[in-house]
């Protein structure tokens, strides 16, 4: 068994479909050393400011707990204790809201439809849309209470709608929670309201971020506005970057043990970046350093297609089939988000096992495009085959072992 490699050749082969030329490295030649990362865009951050890790160097953040990932892919642009536990405050609206949405999507809610306003919700402190006592309310206006007003009074009489009382619908939040591998989160609550034994990562707050998106398109944009009324009270978005037109969700949070926390999305140029960051010291902290980290994510990564979906990479050869190789394609496009001038760091190889064994089925996963960029861990995706490749008959088998066809492995 041997392993093919093909390197990228620098910047050099690459066409305007951003279809890739692979050159093969000479037997004994190590592939040339990449260059040092360049400086990331943005000042650091002032006072108190510790590192966080990106791909591409250390950069300091005045937040306690940070979490930077690209939608689209998936990566991890920063993270600074990402997976540690921390207080998660309204951030934990997020999740009510993604159960909620999953109950309209499945029917047992509606938009219009009103929910009775308990005591308890009525009593509960903190943020309020001032819901009315012993009256309900409509479902599309306790959504609004809850993202844009960021209403525990709103967020009770949603559980208490939907589950019957508060501790239910908490059992479905963790349940919700696990299914979405949020594996650092713990809820005691659907408010955010402090307690002990209540936590999330930045990680999870992110990843509920992007399920909410993904997920539940047609709600998102709820996320965005500016202001809601109710109860002839008006009341702002208090995420400033959604005001500034910077992002278009989705959440900020503050308790004393957590401080002053955000999860902001935004999309520029075709690009979607997830953001959490907690544990600033104040509001306007938490807004100057959420916009000085979306700008950084923005001007210092780019996404990139390898390959497209169906998209030759290689050819792998195969033993004792009726065709003599097969091809090798990603099961999807092959999109990366990657430092800006990546080609001049990184090495592209394609690996397998060679050859392939007769049959082979269309679908196999057979090999791996490998990208190692300096800084970076390897990013390994799945190859497979694009059709099938029978194996050959008797005849074709014999054939093949008397020379006449592919040669049979050592010791077959």
């Amino acid at each position: 068994m041997r392993t093919r490699r093909f390197l990228l050749s620098g910047a050099a082969g690459l066409a305007a479909s951003t279809q890739f030329a692979f050159a093969r490295p000479r037997r004994g030649k190590a592939a040339a050393s990449a260059a040092a990362p360049s400086t990331p865009a943005g000042a650091p951050a002032s006072g108190g400011a510790s590192p966080a890790t990106t791909p591409i160097g250390p950069l300091d953040t005045v937040a306690r707990w940070a979490c930077i990932i690209n939608f689209d892919t998936g990566a991890t642009l920063l993270e600074k204790a990402a997976d540690e536990h921390m207080p998660p405050s309204s951030l934990t609206k997020m999740m009510t809201a993604y159960i909620t949405f999953g109950m309209l999507r499945a029917g047992h809610l509606t938009l219009t439809q009103s929910l009775p306003v308990s005591e308890k919700a009525w009593r509960t402190q903190g943020s309020k849309m001032f819901v009315p006592l012993g009256q309900s309310v409509t479902v599309s206006d306790l959504i609004e209470g809850m993202v844009i007003q960021s209403g525990n009074d709103a967020c009770i009489v949603l559980a208490e709608g939907i589950a019957g009382s508060e501790e239910q619908f908490v059992n479905l939040m963790n349940q919700t929670a696990a299914k979405l591998g949020m594996n650092n989160t713990h809820f005691m609550n659907c408010t955010g309201l402090p307690d002990e034994s209540q936590y999330m990562s930045a990680r999870d707050v992110c990843r509920v971020a992007m399920h909410l998106i993904r997920d539940y398109p047609e709600y998102y944009h709820l996320f965005s506005a500016t202001e809601f009324t109710y109860n002839n009270i008006k009341q702002g978005n208090r995420n400033v970057l959604v005001d500034k037109g910077l992002a278009d969700g989705l959440k900020t949070g503050h308790t004393d043990a957590g401080g002053f926390g955000l999860c902001a999305s935004s999309k520029r140029d075709g690009r979607r970046v997830i953001m959490t960051i907690n544990g600033t010291s104040s509001m306007n902290e938490r807004a100057h350093e959420g916009e000085r980290l979306l700008g950084w994510a923005f001007a210092n990564f780019e996404n990139v297609t390898l390959f497209h979906h169906g998209q030759v990479v290689d050819h792998m050869p195969v033993y004792m089939g009726e065709a003599a190789e097969v091809a090798l394609v990603g099961t999807r496009d092959i999109v990366l988000t990657l430092p800006h001038g990546w080609q001049q760091r990184s090495k592209i190889s394609v690996e397998y096992p060679s050859p392939a064994i007769a049959p082979v089925m269309a679908g196999q996963t057979l090999g791996a495009l490998v990208l190692q960029n300096q800084g970076m861990p390897d990013i390994r995706l799945d190859l497979v085959a694009a059709n099938a490749v029978p194996r050959l008959g008797l005849v074709g088998r014999a054939l093949a072992r008397l020379g006449h066809g592919p040669k049979p492995l050592p010791h077959s």
